[in-house]
């Protein structure tokens, strides 16, 4: 534990672990080697002889070696068509490459897949997800099935987690209190009445903005603490609840209208991005140089900027990681809430608390570009470990919101919210074909998972096209944690009814009834987080890129639909 930090004790046994970093793989479509020269021409210099049969075998000869060459061709380019480009010889033609003339075929039928529930906790597999008719019947033909298929994950064990994360684990306690709807636990604390715990808060010191409720809680902590003799215990809680996604689909305008309700109280940074990215600090130097490869610096800085690439840039400054402690103190001011009741309670009276606390970081379902910086290479090059694997070892009867929307239109305001300058419909079609090419080269040569998952690719795209797999995320969180923790909106009937939205949400997280005046005040705060002004004078996306782009999600809306049983979330018109 960082010294001076927070001046508390935990009774909890201490882990270490010495880990090194691993090295990125190389990018996938960076060519190891030059292209070999298929034919190499054989000069046969037949010695002057006098008489037919010198002559005779010199012909035989050239003719022998330029059919041998023609041999030695045809099969060096049946190679490469028949393992599909893996070193980077475009012989096939990608699905994300559109001709002018559409096909109005409809697309074959998929399979459907029974979905179970996952009673043991194992990932099950999901083999779904194949290629619809982008192009032509000869294009769905190269690309098979095989590549749009979602195979089952070994979940990691619980050691194992405790390894790459021994000191969250030697903090936060397997078992909470009781008659507290939070997961809220004691720590000893030694500092005294003067003591400033918060000083080298990592938030407070990278976002000054916040500095008024840090000196606000440093005033107020003695106070809060429990007292027995000279022995002083500080109460520390995490979220009951998380909205964990998506980007542009409203959990800003649902925090908002949650944080009036009397008994929800949120971290005091509206997204902390700690699960996701705080806690593992700086990028490494050598992947930014890898992604300069990729594309030009100034289009990949005007593209990322701050949380668009879902991972801290180089540009913004290398920082050492936040720790857990530092995570804690976002919840200080709903911790002394539930202090003050526990307080408050006689001690013939059964103590209960009613406040619950939330947390809204839109990355947390979908963001683990860091794993590649920090844990081990795999065999598949998929994540050995994902952010839901430690939120479930640390947190396993948590309940977790997430709210979608169209895929597509989801794109396009991501797009205006992120993109700073010289934005248009052509640049917008422009950025998806070139992320759409960028996928469809990872998928020749990887799973579905270590595509949506690589932060190389993620980072090369100049659109955020994987944020849109909702399917794919959100199978993954099915894995870990059950069904019935989970409350799935769509942004569109929660705008075209927002009383309704609501009251899903109300009954979810099993808060009190509210009065008439305090349910108004929650359901007519004006809608957070709109199109600006300036984005709207766009207009709509070109019919073009929206029909690229319906032709892409349209088969993970499918089985997005099949997942939750829920047509809704096909999205047609």
């Amino acid at each position: 534990m960082r010294p001076g930090t927070d001046h508390t004790e935990n009774k909890f046994a201490s882990f270490t672990c010495n880990r090194g970093y691993q090295k990125l793989p190389r990018l996938f479509y960076e060519a190891e080697n030059q292209p070999m020269k298929l034919l190499a021409t054989l000069e046969v210099k037949a010695e002057r002889r006098f008489g037919w049969s010198g002559y005779i075998f010199a012909w035989k000869a050239k003719h022998g070696t330029l059919f041998l060459g023609v041999i030695i061709l045809c099969v060096v380019m049946a190679s490469y068509i028949l393992t599909r480009d893996q070193q980077k010889f475009l012989l096939t033609p990608s699905p994300f490459q559109y001709s002018a003339t559409s096909n109005n075929e409809e697309s074959p039928e998929l399979d459907s897949t029974e979905i179970e529930s996952d009673t043991d906790r194992l990932s099950s597999p999901f083999n779904w997800l194949e290629r619809v008719s982008y192009a032509t019947p000869e294009t769905i033909a190269e690309t098979s099935d095989s590549k749009l298929q979602l195979k089952p994950r070994r979940l990691p064990e619980r050691e194992d987690l405790i390894k790459q994360e021994a000191h969250i684990f030697s903090v936060i306690p397997r078992n909470f209190l009781q008659n507290v709807k939070n997961h809220c636990w004691y720590t000893r604390y030694t500092g005294t009445a003067s003591t400033d715990p918060y000083k080298k808060n990592a938030y407070f010191l990278h976002t000054k903005h916040f500095q008024t409720i840090f000196d606000y809680l440093k005033k107020v902590i003695w106070k809060h603490l429990q007292h027995h003799g000279d022995k002083h215990y500080r109460l520390r809680c995490l979220p009951y609840f998380y909205i964990i996604g998506q980007p542009k689909c409203g959990t800003t305008d649902l925090y908002n209208r949650l944080r009036l309700h009397p008994e929800v109280s949120f971290s005091i940074v509206k997204e902390p991005h700690w699960w996701t990215r705080k806690r593992f600090g700086h990028l490494k130097v050598h992947n930014f140089h890898m992604l300069k490869n990729m594309r030009k610096y100034s289009s990949l800085k005007a593209t990322m900027r701050g949380s668009a690439a879902g991972i801290i840039q180089p540009w913004n400054g290398f920082h050492a990681r936040y720790l857990i402690e530092d995570y804690l103190d976002l919840f200080d001011l709903a911790a002394h809430q539930i202090q003050s009741q526990i307080t408050n309670s006689s001690a013939e009276q059964f103590i209960k608390s009613n406040m619950i606390i939330g947390e809204a970081s839109a990355s947390t379902m979908w963001d683990n570009n860091a794993w590649q910086n920090f844990y081990h290479r795999t065999v598949n090059g998929e994540p050995p470990y994902l952010i839901q694997d430690f939120l479930h070892a640390v947190l396993p009867a948590v309940k977790l919101i997430v709210m979608l929307r169209d895929p597509v239109e989801r794109l396009y305001s991501d797009y205006l919210y992120f993109i700073s300058a010289n934005k248009s419909v052509e640049d917008f079609h422009e950025k998806v074909k070139d992320s759409l090419q960028i996928f469809d080269g990872c998928l020749m040569h990887s799973s579905l998972r270590s595509c949506v998952y690589n932060c190389t690719v993620n980072s090369a795209m100049p659109a955020r096209l994987q944020i849109g797999l909702y399917a794919v995320f959100l199978w993954d969180w099915y894995a870990v944690y059950n069904k019935n923790q989970f409350l799935i909106l769509q942004l569109e009937e929660h705008a075209a009814n927002l009383k309704k939205s609501m009251q899903r949400v109300f009954e979810f997280l099993s808060l009190g009834n509210l009065t008439e005046r305090q349910e108004a005040a929650i359901i007519n705060n004006p809608a957070s987080n709109t199109r600006r002004p300036k984005d709207k004078s766009l207009g709509p996306m070109l019919p073009e890129t929206r029909r690229i782009l319906e032709d892409f999600y349209r088969p993970f809306n499918e089985k997005l639909a099949l997942l939750l049983n829920d047509d809704s979330f096909l999205w047609e018109k």
